[in-house]
């Protein structure tokens, strides 16, 4: 099985490619967000830790971890964030590992595809076979995010200088996917790429 991980800056569609691979019966993919939700949830491991920290107005009535709260929180305290960082990102990283043992033992599927915001940063490379860099130049990104979710040029501007840069991105990238035309095209390199491992 084929580890690979799904990186790039907003706007660039890892949305649009992990959709066309999860149409793929031999591939599972995990998308790191969704997961460290799952962990943050209550009887899970990252629920206790984190109410100690941020304390219990962060709670919903369900007594859930609210996430508005926690990102109203921790966004405008970089210290309190990175509080949380050192909690979730390990839990994560551990349920990753934890994922593709099993998957390996079952030998069921070829591939196993993980999309994580801070892929390059929380240091993935080192337990993944691959990374993939889905790239789209700056002009289709801006475009993208402004049709697509609304954003004024304001926003677009402090979202793409918050991230990694096109140099970083290709520097750690083992595979670099072209996602700035139609779709189409973008479908057919990723067929390709598949179809090179001798699986």
């Amino acid at each position: 099985m084929i580890t690979v991980g799904i990186t790039g800056g907003v706007g660039a569609g890892k949305s649009e490619v992990l959709k066309y691979i999860a149409g793929r019966p031999d591939c599972e993919i995990m998308v790191a967000d969704r997961f460290a939700e799952e962990l943050e949830m209550r009887g899970n491991v990252c629920y206790e830790p984190l109410v100690s920290l941020l304390g219990e107005d962060v709670l919903s009535n369900n007594l859930e971890i609210d996430r508005k709260r926690m990102s109203f929180l921790i966004f405008s305290n970089p210290s309190l964030l990175a509080k949380v960082n050192d909690i979730v990102h390990p839990a994560v990283k551990t349920g990753v590992i934890k994922r593709i043992e099993e998957l390996k033992a079952e030998g069921l599927k070829s591939f196993f595809f993980l999309e994580a915001a801070l892929l390059i940063e929380c240091g993935y490379k080192e337990i993944l076979d691959e990374l993939w860099y889905v790239y789209a130049d700056e002009e289709t990104r801006r475009k993208r995010l402004k049709a697509s979710r609304g954003y004024s040029d304001e926003k677009v501007d402090k979202i793409l200088a918050s991230q990694l840069s096109d140099a970083i991105f290709t520097a750690n990238a083992d595979f670099i996917i072209d996602n700035s035309g139609n779709l189409e095209n973008t479908y057919k390199i990723v067929d390709s790429r598949l179809k090179s491992y001798k699986i």
